[in-house]
């Protein structure tokens, strides 16, 4: 599909929009949506290579906000295990085939809306007692599906609430790595080629629409019930998921 054409726009801005919301004012758990949507129209390395600089401009739009509210031992952690799952990510991705790719984008946003569910629920209880050996793991899980789908917030979501943050320390804490890590991924994204200079001209023609919803995250972090704006989500999470494992399989 042509990358400037008015389908791509029509999907690409209210995703856009969203991921700066989701990243600006509700922790990042929910921001791979964009990359999803975009999956659907697009290749999945076109989809992800378009999204990272967005992402990143919403994390630089997002630090100041939240600046030094983070909780940094639990930061360093997800970092230090981050690195080395960021080149396991960059090692698959140059392995798998884009249809391997589409099922594991679908496969993590699928997956992502049962274990929500799970623990709405109540079959599923965080412990508050998590140690380093499991910040360091999920650091390493972080690392790898942020490198391969954008989608390490639900992870750190896991992590970060089982450790009883604060919403606003949490939401701090995920700006803060998510920040480091996608400045890590940009190095590999440039290296193997995910970028291009369409992906990065029709980013830069999305980039308003990038600040425009961190501006708004921002000041819906207070007003919007997490509950109403998380059942938009698993709803569009749903319906994107299953659609690419669809495709990737048929």
């Amino acid at each position: 599909m042509e990358l400037f054409s008015l389908s791509v726009f029509a999907v690409a801005i209210p995703a856009v929009i969203f991921a700066g919301v989701s990243k600006g004012g509700f922790g990042s758990g929910a921001a791979f949506a964009s990359a999803t949507i975009l999956a659907l129209v697009l290749p999945p390395a076109q989809a992800l290579g378009i999204m990272l600089p967005l992402l990143m401009l919403i994390d630089a739009v997002s630090l100041p906000a939240y600046w030094r509210r983070w909780s940094w031992p639990d930061a360093r952690l997800l970092l230090l295990g981050g690195v080395p799952g960021t080149v396991l990510g960059a090692v698959f991705f140059a392995w798998a085939s884009p249809d391997v790719i589409r099922l594991l984008i679908g496969a993590i946003a699928l997956a992502f809306v049962a274990w929500q569910l799970a623990q709405a629920r109540g079959l599923v209880r965080l412990g508050r007692a998590f140690g380093p050996g499991v910040g360091l793991g999920s650091g390493v899980g972080i690392g790898f599906t942020s490198f391969v789908s954008h989608a390490g917030g639900p992870l750190a979501a896991v992590y970060l609430l089982g450790r009883g943050l604060n919403k606003t320390a949490y939401q701090a804490t995920t700006v803060l790595v998510f920040w480091a890590l996608n400045l890590l991924k940009s190095g590999f994204y440039a290296g193997m080629g995910i970028f291009s200079q369409q992906t990065l001209l029709l980013g830069l023609a999305l980039a308003p629409f990038a600040v425009l919803g961190t501006w708004m995250g921002i000041r819906l972090h207070h007003l919007v019930p997490e509950r109403a704006f998380f059942a938009l989500t698993y709803v569009l999470l749903t319906i994107t998921g299953a659609k690419l494992v669809f495709d990737a399989l048929g």
